[in-house]
């Protein structure tokens, strides 16, 4: 009892909920076939595009959000008060703990998106090309979780991960909602770029 198989939790994220899940290691992985044979390469390959598109995404945020978060972006912004995964991995951690903290930070995100864009929906439904991004993001984002889910049930026998979720932002005001997104989407710029440098060495073909 209590035990979400990694299957599940991918189908769990893709809709904004808070829960957590186990880290267990045993006999639960699913069969290597979950793998690509290029599955290495497709995550550096992920992660370099979330690391590149990351500042335009929130750029572009921010000017569909219009006043006063154009002009008071680092006080409305700040991310200081929301949750955030931490991120205390470095490019000398074991590739394990690595890729558990990447796990839980992007499937974190995955989520937050999730949220995001079902606000921006309603919010700001003519911004097509901020829409556009989003769910190029959050896509990505799903890419890499089942790549990660894969590298982590390969190579470690880990099929469960403690992940804690972020709050969601139903029933908050139009300007709470903006606001959530845009601290969101602050600390993942700030985030993106540590994780890329941290987890692509670990990713070099061998």
């Amino acid at each position: 009892t209590g035990v979400v198989p990694f299957v599940a939790l991918l189908l769990l994220q893709r809709r904004p909920v808070a829960g957590r899940a186990l880290l267990v290691t045993g006999s639960g992985c699913p069969g290597h076939g979950l793998c690509r044979s290029n599955v290495q390469e497709q995550t550096r390959r992920q992660v370099a595009v979330l690391n590149a598109t990351a500042q335009e995404l929130f750029s572009l945020y921010l000017k569909c959000q219009g006043e006063p978060f154009s002009s008071e972006t680092d006080k409305l912004c700040n991310p200081a008060g929301i949750f955030f995964p931490a991120f205390r991995v470095n490019r000398t951690s074991e590739r394990k703990e690595v890729m558990v903290a990447m796990y839980k930070l992007f499937a974190f995100l995955n989520a937050s998106l999730g949220n995001i864009t079902r606000d921006q929906e309603e919010l700001n439904p003519m911004a097509k090309e901020l829409l556009e991004r989003l769910h190029n993001t959050t896509k990505t984002t799903r890419g890499l979780i089942s790549n990660l889910t894969c590298l982590l049930c390969k190579n470690y026998n880990i099929f469960q991960v403690d992940v804690r979720y972020g709050d969601s932002s139903k029933g908050k005001s139009a300007f709470k909602k903006k606001q959530q997104g845009c601290q969101v989407l602050r600390k993942y710029v700030q985030v993106i770029g540590q994780a890329a440098r941290v987890l692509l060495p670990h990713l070099s073909p061998s």
